[in-house]
């Protein structure tokens, strides 16, 4: 009896210590999951944090690989008009199954008024600007073109003054910012134009013969009609904006807006095309070359892709911060134009894009600290490229939050009044 009383108290003693271990054990093993679920946690905030980062860097490196083979194209004999028309195209029919499905229920009726008023932006989109910027582009170079085309807030704002759509007070500092920006982009714009100076010499670049920014910049006449044309496209683009907001009041279904703006576009450069290419009608066919790639990769990833990923980091960083990065655009074409096209890269260039840049950097400050617009949640994303915007009305008050967008089909997020981005 002593004998199995002492069995049954040492079985009890040690299952007491393998329930106790049992349990030590379960407890660390949740301690180390709730360590790991922790660090998992973290791990995946990060990524989340750095998405948009990393979405706005290859952004503008997709917009800079746009900027080089288009020029490409071009200086392989391209007619500039009918990559207009084909690029619409293809963003019409790109963006055409995003609109008629997120805008079944919401699009509005369609007037006279808003016809006319999409005709006016289709003719300033993507027939005067488009064409512009590239006939400025293939006359001067790439990167020239892409650092020039940032003084657009700068042309922006100025037509905001004379149309008294902005308010300056002279004693407000973030105006003073905003002057400030506009006076340098300026300047930065003729420095580029008036001065060119020794070619940059980069690892890269040495011991091979440049073509593109060396020639033209030899053929002074040819360097200046580029210029202008390039500052015209961008003239043509600010009115585009302007004109966008007050038609956006009376047709608040963007994706739609865009949509017909491209196919309206398309006719009218198709129309252009016909006339301008009637002794070369070569010039409509391509082949399976980079004409082709220069076509869809316009249509789908400047039209497409670039939509979705700028109404999301829009909506969740707001359209200052996909301003900052508008300048890595500029310099990753810089770098690509100087191996592809083997431009040549001017002292007077980098000096002229870097007073650009900084006056970029102020008049987005100006303009972020105004008040006046904020970002606003979008309802229907999906498919173009178009700046997330507040429309005002007359008197400065707000008339909604709209996403604007542009024949071109390239993004720009800016407000109603000045818009703080480039690209096209």
């Amino acid at each position: 009896s002593a004998v199995v009383k002492s069995n049954r108290s040492g079985s009890s003693y040690h299952s007491y210590i393998k329930r106790v271990r049992i349990g030590a054990w379960r407890r660390k093993a949740l301690a180390n999951f709730q360590v790991g679920k922790t660090t998992m946690g973290m791990g995946w905030k990060a990524v989340n944090d750095a998405k948009p980062y990393l979405a706005m860097v290859l952004l503008q490196v997709g917009f800079a690989g746009m900027y080089i083979i288009a020029v490409a194209s071009l200086k392989r004999g391209m007619s500039h008009f009918v990559l207009v028309v084909y690029r619409n195209l293809v963003a019409t029919a790109v963006m055409a199954p995003f609109a008629l499905y997120f805008e079944r229920g919401v699009r509005p009726k369609m007037t006279i008024t808003i016809f006319i008023k999409i005709m006016g932006l289709a003719l300033l989109e993507p027939v005067l600007d488009q064409n512009l910027y590239y006939m400025g582009a293939n006359l001067t170079s790439a990167g020239f073109a892409t650092a020039l085309v940032n003084i657009l807030p700068a042309v922006t704002f100025v037509l905001a003054l004379i149309l008294r759509m902005e308010k300056v007070r002279l004693r407000s500092l973030h105006s003073q910012a905003k002057i400030a920006g506009t006076v340098l982009t300026v300047a930065g714009a003729v420095l580029m134009v008036l001065y060119h100076g020794p070619v940059v010499q980069f690892p890269w670049t040495k011991g091979q013969h440049h073509a593109g920014g060396a020639a033209t910049a030899a053929d002074g006449a040819a360097w200046l009609k580029g210029t202008i044309m390039t500052v015209a496209a961008c003239v043509a683009w600010s009115c585009f904006f302007i004109l966008q907001s007050s038609t956006l009041r009376d047709y608040p279904a963007e994706l739609s807006l865009t949509v017909l703006i491209c196919g309206v576009g398309s006719v009218m450069s198709t129309a252009v095309a016909v006339v301008a290419e009637r002794a070369n009608t070569h010039a409509w066919v391509i082949g399976f070359d980079t004409r082709l790639f220069t076509v869809v990769y316009g249509g789908i990833v400047c039209s497409g892709v670039a939509y979705y990923v700028q109404g999301v980091v829009s909506r969740q960083r707001g359209p200052v911060f996909v301003t900052a990065f508008n300048p890595l655009c500029m310099i990753v074409t810089a770098v690509m134009g100087s191996i592809i096209l083997k431009e040549a890269i001017t002292l007077g260039s980098v000096i002229g894009a870097v007073i650009i840049v900084v006056g970029l950097y102020f008049l987005i400050w100006g303009k972020s600290k105004d008040g006046i617009s904020q970002v606003s949640d979008v309802s229907v994303k999906g498919a173009g490229e178009l700046p997330l915007t507040t429309a005002t009305n007359g008197h400065g008050s707000s008339s909604g939050k709209h996403v604007l967008g542009n024949g071109n089909g390239d993004v720009h997020v800016l407000d109603v009044e000045t818009p703080t981005t480039n690209g096209h």
